[in-house]
């Protein structure tokens, strides 16, 4: 980091202005007095682009380098090599600038006398807290090559769902991106050109051409202010779901939508029961399961119910019991968490829960996503054609008038 500074040489009286570069504002400091320099003022120079953090920002650590990092480092510690020379073993052959320099840092660490979870939890863009919480508990257990197995399965598990709903939802977005272009070059471009010609002719128009004519005379006059108050409307739209109550309302309208609906709740609770049927065979206690689960959830109305579960279970009335009076933790999951409870094996019947959760979540999406896609295409094709009639229309009207 760079500092200005303006200090006066003990020798001296004059001030002196210049920059100092030093790992912090001590160092810069202490850097200073061994110059022979006596500090008035010291100042940390923030550029208006800071480039190390652009670089941090372009280059992200995806889930599956973590999860190939976890796999590798298993399987180097099942054959022997002890964790610092794992560590840098992994450094060298890893081609994410970012998660090296996270790989380095963390065998800095280890080598100062830190466990590995502390020196992972000090990078939280990299390794969630359930990621760091599970390792402390498999160090604690003597089983940390399980332990970074079963993580590396449950992120890949994440990795693999999410190309899945991508994959699925990519074609409908094109083909509507690609139409709706096609329908704005029609209509502000090539149709203006057609009204021209027939106004010069003088001939009566149909009544598409002419709706035609006043939809695209209107988009020509106001499009620009109806763009620019779409944009408004979103940015505060965004801003507002950024706040608590505008985060509640909006995942909250999420789980009530008639298709997204279902899928997301299923997806949301599919995720909680995999993470704590993970915990659970670490060996996490379970009121210690259910705060680091809660940490993992993206929608907050699923986020309270199972905040109010976990007061409940902390004032001793289980688990089960508190999620049958929550109405969005649904009636399967509170029966067979009674069932886990009594048999004493809840992690086993969590990982059940969670694999019929996925694959019901799965079933919908693919049936919405095949439902979308003809919807999509008769629509726009109805537009389109409509502007076709339109202007073949006009062109059979004008000929029978010359004619």
């Amino acid at each position: 980091m760079d500092f200005s500074y303006v200090a006066y040489a003990e020798e001296g009286r004059a001030l002196i202005r210049g920059k100092v570069s030093a790992s912090s504002e001590e160092a810069a400091a202490e850097l200073l007095s061994y110059g022979g320099y006596r500090v008035i003022s010291l100042r940390l120079i923030r550029p208006l682009l800071d480039m190390e953090k652009l670089r941090a920002y372009f280059a992200k650590i995806k889930s599956a380098e973590v999860v190939m990092f976890s796999r590798q480092l298993a399987l180097l510690l099942e054959s022997g090599t002890d964790i610092v020379t794992s560590l840098d073993l992994l450094q060298s052959q890893v081609s994410n600038q970012a998660l090296q320099k996270v790989i380095k840092g963390v065998a800095e660490d280890i080598r100062g006398g830190s466990a590995l979870s502390l020196a992972l939890s000090k990078h939280p863009d990299a390794f969630s807290p359930m990621y760091y919480r599970a390792i402390a508990a498999g160090e604690q257990g003597g089983n940390l090559e399980v332990v970074l197995r079963q993580m590396a399965d449950y992120m890949e598990r994440g990795v693999v769902t999410q190309k899945k709903i991508k994959g699925a939802l990519t074609y409908p977005i094109i083909v509507a991106v690609v139409a709706i272009g096609v329908v704005v070059v029609m209509v502000t471009l090539v149709f203006p050109t057609f009204v021209s010609f027939y106004a010069q002719l003088g001939a009566e128009l149909p009544l598409a051409t002419r709706i035609l004519i006043s939809i695209s005379n209107w988009l020509s006059a106001y499009g620009l202010y109806l763009l620019l108050g779409f944009i408004i409307v979103v940015g505060a739209a965004y801003l507002y779901s950024k706040t608590p109550t505008g985060r509640y309302r909006w995942d909250s309208m999420m789980l009530r939508l008639p298709l997204v609906g279902r899928i997301v709740q299923l997806s949301e609770l599919s995720r909680c029961c995999r993470t704590m049927a993970l915990l659970i065979t670490v060996g996490l206690p379970l009121p210690e399961v259910l705060a680091i689960t809660i940490r993992g959830i993206g929608n907050k109305a699923i986020d309270e119910s199972l905040t109010e579960v976990q007061h409940q279970l902390i004032r001793g009335e289980g688990l089960s019991r508190p999620m049958g009076k929550e109405h969005l933790i649904l009636p399967l999951m509170t029966q067979m968490v009674s069932v886990g409870e009594e048999t004493g094996n809840l992690e086993t019947t969590l990982t059940t829960i969670a694999e019929s959760f996925e694959t019901e979540a799965n079933d919908k999406t693919n049936a919405a996503v095949a439902m979308i896609q003809p919807i999509v295409t008769v629509i726009l094709g109805l537009f389109i054609g409509f502007i076709v009639l339109a202007m073949m229309s006009a062109m059979y009207s004008v000929y029978s008038q010359l004619g």
